[in-house]
């Protein structure tokens, strides 16, 4: 089956499109990535995005936005599906389905709430196939976090038999999975870290007056010098020691605490790249304890995806804290890029099959359960099925 995944993360930069060739049975090996491609935002709709996400919408305009950019969001997705579709040379018809993850703007899992914008019936209308979208709220009904949910595909992807590793995700936020040794699913973990890019980009945006969205090749993290004291402060956060399952968003890591962070800093005198470089150093460090005492079992490889496996500051500092090997999925097999729409490519191939699609015991769901709600293609028909 070959289904498109669509992703746009806590980041809120672009939409992730991945084509991806999976057997037809339950068994997610052998796969193939046919086509990838990223579709970044324009700086105004990243704007829109994050001042929605983060309550900064007056209340008098804030349902009209919200349903605004449920549409254009819907239209990004479907443009972003039929532009990787035609990169593979199949073109959508060679296509079975699309599984979008949508636009995270609030997640609540001690509510049980999550909300996920870019329409799916918008995705069909335009492109004809059958949609697969809103996964995390079964599981959050089940009784999980709705979050994380790709170790599903970390497992399906990355797991060695003799080799205990660490598949971890550096978005927005950064969540890791845990793949033992002896493969057994039972001891596979996963959970959210902390913050990965979220405060960091956050804080570019503002020290820069807007020019800069992130640290690019990590350059601002290279030029600073870590503040201990700041850094002891934030490693002295609730959440980090919160046992597993648990899951976070830009509600805690997000525009409100990079302003209070950068307002606090611009009292010291210190160069604005000095906090780049200890934020980076917080997540590194952040990670490190995790798999300390979360983690049953010294980490033996350690892959790393998502945009912060582009930043070499940030790959500097995960090795400096790790004796194990610190590669990008790249080394796997999966490009570090594209591995989350893969990871939604795989959910929707399983929604169609009715199979389950998750891993309860990393979310916190009561039971394996069938993630994703089914909006038809334009013939009505469910393909796949």
């Amino acid at each position: 089956m070959r289904l498109i995944g669509l992703m746009s993360g806590t980041s809120a930069d672009g939409v992730d499109a991945a084509l991806v060739e999976w057997p037809e049975g339950p068994e997610a090996r052998p796969f193939r990535l046919l086509a990838f491609r990223q579709e970044p935002f324009p700086a105004e709709l990243r704007g829109r995005i994050h001042r929605l996400a983060a309550a900064r919408v007056p209340a008098a305009d804030a349902l009209r936005e919200l349903a605004t950019l449920d549409v254009e969001l819907g239209e990004r997705f479907a443009a972003a599906a039929a532009g990787v579709a035609g990169d593979s040379g199949l073109g959508l018809a060679g296509v079975d389905a699309i599984a979008s993850h949508g636009q995270t703007v609030a997640h609540h899992p001690e509510l049980r709430a999550t909300l996920q914008i870019g329409d799916p019936s918008v995705i069909a209308e335009r492109t004809g196939l059958t949609v697969v979208a809103e996964f995390r709220p079964r599981d959050l009904a089940a009784g999980g976090e709705g979050a994380p949910l790709a170790p599903f595909f970390h497992r399906a992807a990355f797991s060695r038999p003799g080799e205990s590793r660490v598949a971890l995700n550096l978005g927005g936020i950064a969540n890791l999975t845990w793949l033992p040794a002896d493969g057994d699913p039972e001891r596979v973990g996963a959970f959210d870290v902390g913050p990965a890019n979220a405060l960091v980009d956050g804080v570019v945006a503002l020290v820069s007056g807007g020019r800069e969205s992130m640290d690019r090749d990590g350059r601002r993290a290279a030029r600073g010098r870590p503040d201990a004291r700041l850094l002891e402060r934030l490693l002295d956060d609730p959440f980090l020691s919160r046992p597993p399952p648990k899951s976070t968003g830009r509600e805690r890591y997000g525009t409100a605490e990079a302003e209070a962070l950068v307002a606090e800093w611009r009292g010291t005198g210190r160069p604005d790249d000095d906090l780049v470089a200890t934020l980076v150093e917080f997540s590194a460090e952040a990670v490190a304890r995790a798999c300390r005492d979360f983690l049953d079992a010294p980490v033996e490889r350690l892959l790393v995806g998502g945009g912060g496996a582009a930043n070499p500051a940030v790959m500097r500092a995960l090795a400096a804290r790790f004796r194990a090997p610190v590669e990008p999925f790249d080394a796997a097999g999966v490009p570090a890029a594209a591995a989350e729409a893969m990871a939604f490519s795989l959910m929707g191939r399983n929604a169609l099959l009715g199979l389950p699609n998750h891993l309860p015991r990393c979310s916190g769901a009561s039971r394996a359960a069938v993630l994703g709600e089914l909006v038809p293609g334009r013939d009505g028909r469910i393909r796949g099925r």
